[in-house]
């Protein structure tokens, strides 16, 4: 069977509004509400599949087949650091609170070793985020049947020139893999921008 043909696509993607709102909308909940930065990208990833759909699927027998649902896998280190992927279901539709609790309630559960059997569902894209353990930059792998799949780096301070002045800004960078059959660089490039319109309006999530 001959290999699929991948591409692979990168951003950087300024997050200043995005960590400023998120300070303030924290300030607001108790410690056991608040916000992650990695639950707006998840939702700026699902948001923006709605986009570019032909990226939330798969490819079957020979032809790509858009999901109807986002099905959001999301790449974890399970016991022994054997990675697993849990799914969260219906992540466009959700809010941001209810997508942040459960992810938290996901990743207990896939700590202790007990994932729940809905956990474990058939993703139509998959995230992958290191930047915890300080990788800037994460070029996922597709696992078949899907066609695409994103990756989120550690968040940087870096410098740049606005106006005249040097100024520096918290970053991230954004990773797009994707099956070439179904989507080309441009449409790539598309999704990629589409992340990064939700991430500086995050409060439209």
């Amino acid at each position: 069977m001959a290999e699929s043909p991948y591409l692979y696509l990168a951003a950087t993607i300024d997050l200043d509004r995005a960590v400023a709102w998120l300070a303030d909308a924290n300030a607001q909940r108790p410690a056991s509400r608040r916000l992650l930065m990695a639950v707006l990208f998840l939702k700026a990833v699902a948001c923006s599949l709605r986009e570019v759909p032909e990226l939330n699927g798969f490819w079957i027998d020979g032809r790509s087949q858009t999901s109807t649902v986002v099905h959001l896998g999301v790449t974890l280190a399970g016991r022994r650091a054997v990675p697993i992927v849990p799914v969260l279901v219906d992540a466009d539709r959700r809010d941001l609170d209810d997508l942040m609790q459960a992810l938290l309630a996901i990743v207990r559960r896939v700590r202790a070793g007990r994932p729940d059997p809905s956990d474990l569902g058939d993703p139509t894209f998959t995230v992958t985020s290191l930047g915890e353990l300080g990788v800037q930059a994460v070029f996922p792998s597709v696992v078949p049947p899907q066609v695409g799949g994103a990756g989120f780096g550690k968040v940087v301070e870096q410098p740049s020139a606005v106006a005249g002045a040097i100024v520096c800004s918290p970053v991230v960078t954004a990773t797009l893999a994707a099956d070439h059959r179904v989507v080309d660089g441009h449409r790539g490039a598309h999704f990629l921008a589409a992340v990064e319109r939700r991430l500086r309006e995050p409060e439209a999530l």
